[in-house]
């Protein structure tokens, strides 16, 4: 077990390791735990001691002998020292020093190594090396001692017990089920209604190719269907790393119950999405085309899924289907791989080999359906269909796919997870200079003498409590008493017994339990944008930046003042430092009072006391500090100057001075959580009545004195968006996943699609050509756009707790914070535009003119901005990033829909035509084709020109263009100022 007393006040600690020690003990086994912080209480608990440090056994033997061994060697633990603290200090070369006890002799460091070597020669490890050595005798052992097997269980019943479980999330999952089940619907009968059959022809190419456009929107929806499964499958890597290694099953147990148990749920959406869109958009009337093509996309389903589950964060792009004919040489490799292709065909096949399809039109010898499919490039033969059940393939190795990444390695690496425990030697080493040479926590009598001076003056304050109420699960009453100015009080035995909402309105400053910080910027560059929000503007930028210097220096961060803050857990600063930021974050704003909640829990002993000493420090400059702390060391109690000392329910039983004897720290908690009769004492004391004395002489003003009175509650508007703009460009510059990929993806698309379309934009012979150059603008919107649209969410949702922590803390308002975020996406979107615009055009070979490369380059930038601030919308307005992901993929169907590539405008039904003009995509396609083509004279088949094909067929207009710039422009303001409002209408903070 580990660290499994963190967040734990010290009497519910206690109570849990005597549980855990009695049942060790009645049922003979054997339990290992690691703690941090543990009471002495708690340290007596145990039977056996392992002392580890670099990798080595110090000491491993009976509790009671530890002391001994350590004596032995000239090292003494202080009388009212925590020995699970001393042998914790005792091998770090910073502190050791300190309990050496023959004054007789100079003292020399010992290392873990002659720690080890000691301990050899010791009497309890020579015992132990003794027992080591004697060969193990089965017969002595029970046979059921060891496990013999890798897995608890057997196969079958390891299949059984994941299918279980992964069975009993989906039930937990309901909603994400019901909620796709309800949008396959209403996009179901979206689709249908807008290729009603009354409305659908069978008498031309042209209307073959609305049929066509209806096949292939059906295939994107399966498409866009299974990639929910990619954030869920995210979602529960760890906890499958988790299991996997401490062999709770191997990963094929994992794999095929996710895949079996997904099986039925593909046949009821299929179904769904057949019965309602199959007869009603009038799909060949065959019942034997109908099951055919159910079954089809049930096999497309399970194979995108699959697919998606597979290939995680990476398998966002699956190429669109191209025509065989005009596929470049280097590139047929691609179409023969693609498991889309495949698909697309078979529903082809099995569409226009149809009866209804079988009438042979005037002047040909072939089919309408047949010639549909040449002309399209389709294989015309019905085998294809079959061959379509390749995707069998794909679908039964799929689960043995996913297995192998689970097999090669974790994506998520564990081991930096809780760093608190596992890093502590590497950031000693680390951060050793930041260390004194000793952890003793300045005391009282310490701090009056080494009062410190800062540059910028704040008025110190008094700040009392009475009548304090608090609730938990029901409202319990709750009274505190009075602090002065230059006092360090310990609130001990409540977990919620304070929380500030607004500290700023009596110059407070409040400290989270949690370390939220935004994790691309560094120590320094974190205070620095604290202090420009919220100290005053008179204080000019030189002083500034020395407050800062004293600060630093005052919480001992100057050795990390170029270190990233990283994510919690995962890099960048440990828990320890972390809270050390917190502090200084806080410190920076020049509070007269700070409220701490818990710095101290998560860290070990040693961490602790760095933490409290930085929080002595600030006390020393004159503030006030009020902090709750569970199971604190002696050290860090006797740092204390005054205790508030409660029990459950928020009643005081002592409020006072922590100078006088008094029992240990942690038994005073113990007994206050377990004893109800110190309450009435304390109510009917002398100390009670001298504390309500001293409230009513700190409540009253001295003569003379002023109200606190800020004028504003936030720095101006300008400089807060400076600010948060300042920041969200160091972020952004040192986010390469996000925004080196993007551009590298972005590259690799645009030269993909540049050898796919070799040359096309110059062909203007037939109307193939120009459906070509149109597939081409699609494909860029469907895929970098969208893909803008999806990488951006999970930096905006990371950056959303941090905005939540900051807001609270009333550092700024939210419209400076969420137009920053909008004005930082530009210039990289910019970017992205002008990579992807001249290696496309010039590839793709369309018309070198300057007002048509400005109008594609133009186009492309504004539709990667609105998809960009569309994928920041979907967040802001949703709770989380799997919701704004499912959210998302729904309008991305609807906006391909009617995007008027799938089916133009003119073919579109009276009743939708309003959506084609609400829809983004659509305009952005009306631009791009009407400014490279609607313009243009070359004739086509039967003397048509590009422009009265453009016009008639699509019903785009050259005209028109400069509306179309127009409304691209509009949609990307409409989403920016969507974001920023519901940034500022919506919480989604569980607090």
């Amino acid at each position: 077990m580990d660290e499994i007393s963190t967040g734990l006040d010290s009497s519910t600690t206690f109570q849990m390791l005597n549980s855990l020690r009695q049942t060790t003990h009645i049922l003979n086994g054997t339990t290992l735990i690691s703690l941090l912080q543990p009471a002495p209480e708690t340290y007596d608990l145990f039977d056996d001691v392992i002392l580890l440090s670099d990798g080595l056994i110090v000491y491993q033997g009976p509790r009671e002998n530890v002391l001994e061994f350590f004596e032995s060697l000239g090292f003494k633990c202080p009388e009212r020292k925590g020995v699970a603290d001393f042998l914790q200090e005792l091998t770090s070369r910073k502190d050791q020093e300190q309990y050496w006890a023959c004054r007789d002799q100079p003292y020399s460091f010992v290392s873990a190594k002659e720690f080890s070597e000691a301990f050899q020669s010791f009497h309890i490890g020579r015992k132990l090396g003794d027992e080591l050595v004697v060969l193990f005798e089965k017969s002595k052992s029970h046979p059921s001692a060891l496990s013999t097997e890798k897995y608890g269980v057997s196969k079958k019943e390891l299949l059984k017990a994941c299918i279980s479980r992964e069975f009993l999330l989906m039930k937990r999952n309901s909603f994400f089920y019901i909620f796709k089940f309800t949008q396959l619907i209403l996009l179901a009968s979206i689709t249908m209604t807008t290729f009603l059959r009354t409305e659908m022809h069978r008498n031309t190419t042209t209307d073959g190719g609305i049929y066509l456009g209806a096949l292939f929107f059906v295939i994107i929806i399966i498409m866009f269907n299974g990639f929910s499964e990619l954030a869920m499958t995210i979602m529960k890597l760890p906890v499958f790393y988790k299991q996997r290694d401490l062999l709770f099953y191997p990963p094929w147990a994992y794999a095929i119950p996710t895949w079996i148990l997904k099986i039925p749920i593909t046949f009821v959406e299929i179904a769904i999405w057949t019965t309602v869109t199959y007869y009603g958009i009038g799909f060949d009337p065959n019942i034997g085309s109908f099951f055919k093509q159910y079954l089809i996309l049930v096999l497309a389903s399970q194979m995108s899924s699959g697919l998606f589950r597979m290939m995680g964060a990476l398998g966002r792009n699956l190429i669109v289907a191209s025509t065989f004919d005009n596929v470049k040489p280097w590139w047929i490799w691609g179409y023969w791989v693609s498991p889309l292709m495949y698909v697309q065909n078979a529903v082809s096949v099995n569409e226009f080999l149809g009866n209804s399809w079988r009438h042979i039109p005037p002047n040909s010898t072939e089919s309408l359906g047949v010639t549909l499919l040449k002309s399209r490039g389709f294989f015309p033969e019905a085998r294809w269909y079959w061959i379509g059940g390749s995707l069998r393939q794909y679908y039964q190795k799929r689960p043995f796919l996913k297995e192998m990444p689970t097999k090669l390695g974790n994506v998520i690496d564990l081991s930096t997870i809780g760093k608190s425990s596992s890093e502590r030697g590497k950031d000693r080493k680390r951060n050793s200079s930041a260390e004194a040479s000793s952890l003793r926590i300045p005391s009282l009598g310490d701090a009056n003498q080494n009062k410190r001076g800062m540059v910028l003056p704040f008025q110190p304050l008094s700040i009392t409590f009475e009548d304090i109420r608090y609730s938990v699960d029901m409202p319990q009453e709750m009274k505190a008493q009075g602090i002065p100015e230059d006092r360090l009080d310990l609130l001990k035995g409540c977990q919620w017994c304070f929380q500030a909402r607004s500290p700023n309105s009596f110059n407070g400053r409040y400290c989270e339990q949690t370390d939220i910080h935004s994790p691309h910027v560094t120590v320094y560059e974190s205070l620095v944008y604290s202090a420009w929000l919220r100290l005053s503007p008179d204080v000019d930028s030189e002083t500034r930046k020395m407050f800062i210097e004293e600060v630093m220096e005052l919480v001992e961060l100057n050795p990390l003042r170029e270190a990233l803050v990283g994510l919690p857990g995962v890099d960048g600063l440990s828990t320890e430092q972390r809270k050390r930021l917190t502090i200084a974050v806080e410190l920076v704003a020049n509070p007269s009072i700070i409220f701490m909640d818990e710095p101290t829990s998560g860290l070990d002993a040693r961490a602790a006391a760095i933490v409290m000493r930085a929080v002595r420090n600030t006390v020393d400059t004159g503030r006030t500090v009020v902090c709750t702390i569970h199971q604190p060391s002696i050290d860090i109690f006797d740092a204390f100057d005054e205790l508030f000392l409660l029990k459950r329910g928020g009643e005081e039983i002592y409020v006072g001075s922590s100078r006088p004897p008094c029992l240990p720290s942690n038994q005073l908690a113990q007994e206050a959580l377990l004893t109800d009769n110190f309450t009435d004492i304390y109510k009917n004391s002398e100390l009670y009545r001298k504390n309500k004395a001293f409230i009513k002489e700190l409540s009253d003003p001295p003569p003379g004195s002023k109200d606190l009175y800020f004028p504003t509650r936030y720095s101006q508007s300008f400089t807060q968006f400076m600010a948060c703009l300042w920041k969200q460009h160091l972020s952004y510059w040192r986010n390469p996943s996000y925004n080196a990929v993007r551009l590298l993806f972005t590259t690799i698309i645009a030269l993909m699609f540049g050898t796919i379309f070799w040359k096309l934009g110059s062909k203007r012979k037939s109307k193939l050509d120009i459906f070509n150059a149109m597939g081409s603008m699609y494909a860029a919107v469907l895929f970098i756009g969208v893909q803008n649209a999806m990488s951006v969410q999970p930096v905006v949702d990371i950056e959303r707790t941090v905005f939540y922590r900051e807001r609270a803390a009333e550092m700024y308002s939210a419209l400076p914070y969420a137009f920053a975020q909008v004005m930082i996406e530009i210039p990289y979107t910019l970017v992205q535009a002008l990579i992807y615009g001249v290696i496309v055009y010039s590839m793709i070979g369309f018309e070198w003119t300057i007002i048509k490369f400005f109008w594609y380059i133009f186009f492309m930038f504004f539709t990667l901005l609105y998809m960009t601030f569309y994928g920041m919308m979907n967040v802001a307005i949703t709770p989380n990033q799997g919701i704004a992901s499912l959210v998302s993929s729904a309008f991305y169907a609807i906006w391909n829909l009617f995007s008027g590539f799938i089916i133009p405008r003119t073919r579109v039904p009276i009743w939708w035509r309003w959506y084609f003009w609400a829809c983004p995509f659509s305009w952005t396609l009306y631009g791009l084709i009407a400014s490279q083509y609607g313009d243009l004279e070359d004739k086509l088949e039967g003397d048509e020109t590009v422009k009265d094909f453009v016009r008639n067929y699509f019903g785009f207009r050259h005209d028109y263009v400069g509306i179309c710039a127009v409304v691209v422009v509009g949609m990307s303001v409409l989403f920016a100022f969507t974001f920023a409002f519901s940034i500022r209408a919506f919480n989604f903070q569980r607090r």
